[in-house]
């Protein structure tokens, strides 16, 4: 499916990895007990160990190297060839084996039906413009009573940052709607902007209502396990930053779903 949403995040994630962006460095100092505490999963309610887990549109060596050291048998699907690269060499640097796949989150033919027990989807679904076509997708490569966790934009807030202050508060400015084309520019932690080999292209995001979500989640037979709301309080913050935007106006939501079909 290399339509311009593939071509357009193809291009970008190839260049975030040559500028070594946060989320393209793999972690290669964890221990058991650290992966299970960054992929926070006494609070999600998962245990991977022995699982067969699919690590979706989840490349740069970093969840996949934590479930890999957590026991569990790793499958990571990516659209940067880059990206797979560095799980592949995270997952050397600690002599375990995983499996990389390249290819579009909103299409996993490659893989048979039941193929997994756990999907595990960091940000990245915001990236295409209907999420309804990836949990399609997803439900046919989890296992029944099978987990799929998803991190995402906001819906309320997708496209406000902290520049949006005007002294009193952060404006929206948009209907709240489907598949609104949004972008902005990175936020400087994301990468070093003076020391990038290359001009990035600014993220292009697809609004995504939680009622067509949910809506589509449950149609597909997912019930709801977690749902959790990511917010973040940085000392020191002051009105109009992005530490202060952030305790106002949570920008990420995250949920865990079980694939609870009533007919196999």
């Amino acid at each position: 499916m290399q339509d311009n949403v593939y071509t357009y995040n193809y291009s970008r994630w190839e260049s975030l990895a040559r500028a070594r962006a946060l989320f393209t460095r793999p972690k290669l100092d964890l221990t058991p007990d650290s992966a299970r505490e960054y992929l926070e999963l006494a609070r999600l309610g998962i245990d991977p160990v022995g699982k067969r887990v699919l690590c979706l549109a989840s490349g740069g060596g970093q969840q996949s190297a934590a479930f890999a050291l957590l026991g569990a048998d790793v499958t990571v699907f990516d659209l940067s060839p880059s990206q797979l690269e560095r799980d592949q060499a995270a997952a050397d640097h600690y002599g375990l084996t995983i499996r990389t796949k390249q290819g579009d989150m909103r299409d996993l033919s490659c893989f048979e039906a039941k193929s997994f027990d756990l999907v595990w989807q960091p940000y990245s679904l915001n990236f295409v413009p209907d999420s309804r076509v990836v949990f399609e997708q997803v439900s046919r490569v989890l296992q029944a009573e099978g987990l799929y966790y998803f991190m995402c934009a906001n819906p309320f807030f997708a496209g406000l940052t902290h520049e949006a202050w005007n002294g009193e508060g952060y404006t929206l400015k948009h209907r709240y709607e489907d598949e609104r084309v949004t972008s902005y520019p990175d936020q400087e932690w994301v990468y070093d902007q003076a020391t990038a080999p290359e001009r990035i292209q600014q993220p292009v995001e697809y609004t995504q209502t939680l009622s067509r979500m949910m809506n589509a989640l449950i149609k597909e037979q997912f019930q709801l396990a977690y749902f959790g709301e990511i917010s973040s309080d940085y000392p020191g913050s002051e009105p109009g930053d992005w530490g202060h935007f952030t305790s106002i106006a949570p920008p990420w939501i995250e949920s865990v779903w079980r694939y609870s079909p009533s007919v196999r």
